[in-house]
């Protein structure tokens, strides 16, 4: 029925886009555009929040037009790149600062001060996260020390902080509402997952006042309605998920010991914990899973910061493909990886390394190595480095999955999911809807407008469009993952 239509918002890394699913979560309607990536220094990283919220408004307007207009809808979800951090006035809704982006590293010499100061223990044991420029906390301190007067200004409560979803439901709301959802508020290093609070003694290591800080609250929940003009009536906005949670939802991994992996601009493997927040002695994650009726859960992540970006940095900066879905024809083309291995750390490596400085790596490479080798080289590295996470959260203790439900855009790549699963020695599931990131924000607004009455009819919706079983050789596969380590090893000694 179209009055049970959901709209959600999926903004990415380089593109935002609106999304209208129906009860079975099938999308009806699409809207997409792609933004500038500023880089004003190696290994910085910035987006233009301005320009993130124009997009967002047009594509929320054009995915509605689709389906018949704001009236045809019955709630909107919102999913966010983590831990993006944007500072802005309270006054004005205007950002100090552009966005820094999840992927910069500009703070990494303060992350290793902290640590060499033996602050990381604290830091893991109440945020469950490791000190790393990836996460919020120094981008903000950073933000606030570089802007003039931007400290003074935001102790007195004159800004507000917030990650995307936080800036976007502030201006989608007319700026009546300054919130966000447990699982963006886990990604900051200011909060303490177990009592599910800003941490105080966080906020003074790492120089945040309080008073910028968002309201935290459920995953599924009115937050409140969208601002007039915004659509020509209001909707309201009943769920938020930072991307890789959304994505676990879509994926109704709500079991303990269901895992999924997105594959974007990075790769980001969640294994779902259930009520037990999980700590890592092998520098996996411990994060919010999602809050709902005010009840927790929790997941152990591993984060790649580059999967698709391999690939587009094949087809953007090197230009020997010519789109994305080519990589598939070209890997198949050759009989074996030729010994060509690609360590893409472009931006540094994360999990289980977390180097910031290192930098990536192609080896192996011959007079008779071609562009049909580096595709192949960017598919395998994305699928050694899923491996390296599930090797870790196993010495952890977790629970070796039989299965992995994938999504985002690499999961459409047929060889790549053959060859996972084949490093993987587990089987590999893709759904019909791929989407899953706006879906999951999706399921996460109808929960709590009275679409879905729990997360098991939720769960009954999902479905896979394809399975891949492992059929490589266990002496082949051997060969390949030694090759691997040595590539790897070579990139760490680098950095």
């Amino acid at each position: 029925m179209a009055s049970t239509q959901l709209l959600a918002i999926d903004q990415g890394t380089t593109s935002t886009r609106a999304i209208v699913f129906d009860t079975q979560g099938r999308s009806l309607a699409i809207a997409r555009r792609e933004f500038a990536q500023h880089y004003p220094a190696s290994g910085w990283v910035e987006h233009d929040a301005e320009d993130i919220w124009r997009d967002t408004l047009a594509t929320v307007r054009e995915a509605a037009a689709q389906v018949g207009g704001a009236q045809a809808l019955h709630a909107l979800g919102i999913t966010n790149q983590r831990e993006t951090t944007v500072v802005w006035e309270r006054a004005t809704g205007k950002p100090i600062h552009r966005a820094i982006v999840w992927q910069d590293r500009r703070t990494a010499e303060v992350c290793a001060k902290l640590k060499a100061q033996g602050a990381e223990g604290l830091v893991q044991r109440r945020t469950g996260l490791l000190l790393d420029p990836y996460f919020s906390g120094t981008k903000v301190a950073w933000i606030l020390d570089h802007v003039p007067g931007a400290r003074a200004r935001a102790e007195r409560g004159e800004l507000a902080f917030g990650t995307i979803d936080s800036f976007l439901l502030w201006r989608l709301t007319g700026g009546a509402v300054h919130a966000t959802d447990v699982t963006n508020a886990s990604r900051t290093l200011l909060f303490d997952i177990h009592t599910q609070q800003w941490e105080d003694e966080l906020l003074e290591l790492l120089r945040v006042p309080r008073a910028l800080l968002p309201q935290v609250r459920d995953s599924s929940e009115v937050y409140g309605t969208t601002a007039a003009g915004v659509l020509e009536s209001a909707l309201p906005i009943a769920g938020i998920a930072g991307d890789q949670q959304a994505a676990l939802i879509g994926q109704a991994c709500f079991e303990p010991g269901m895992a999924k992996s997105t594959y974007g601009t990075g790769c980001f493997l969640l294994l779902n914990t259930g009520s037990t927040a999980v700590t890592s002695a092998n520098r996996m994650l411990t994060t919010a899973a999602y809050r709902i009726g005010g009840r927790m859960s929790y997941a152990m992540e591993g984060s790649i910061f580059v999967a698709g970006a391999a690939v587009k940095w094949l087809r953007d900066g090197l230009k020997v493909i010519a789109s994305a879905a080519d990589t598939q024809a070209r890997a198949g083309t050759v009989p074996d990886d030729h010994g060509v291995y690609m360590v893409p750390a472009f931006v540094g490596l994360g999990a289980p390394h977390w180097d910031p400085n290192a930098r990536g790596l192609i080896c192996g490479l011959t007079l008779d190595a071609g562009p049909a080798h580096l595709a192949r080289a960017a598919l395998e590295s994305v699928a050694y480095q899923t491996r390296d996470l599930t090797q870790a959260m196993a010495r952890d203790g977790a629970q070796a999955t039989a299965a992995i439900r994938v999504d985002g855009g690499m999961a459409a790549n047929d060889w790549f999911c053959q060859f996972l699963a084949d490093v993987l020695e587990a089987r590999v599931e893709r759904p019909y809807e791929l989407e899953t990131t706006a879906l999951g924000a999706a399921f996460l607004a109808g929960l709590a407008t009275g679409v879905w009455s729990d997360l098991g009819e939720i769960a009954r919706i999902w479905r896979p469009q394809a399975a891949f079983s492992p059929r490589m050789a266990a002496a082949r596969r051997g060969e390949l993952l030694r090759g691997w380590e040595l590539a790897l090893k070579r990139t760490l000694l680098a950095g």
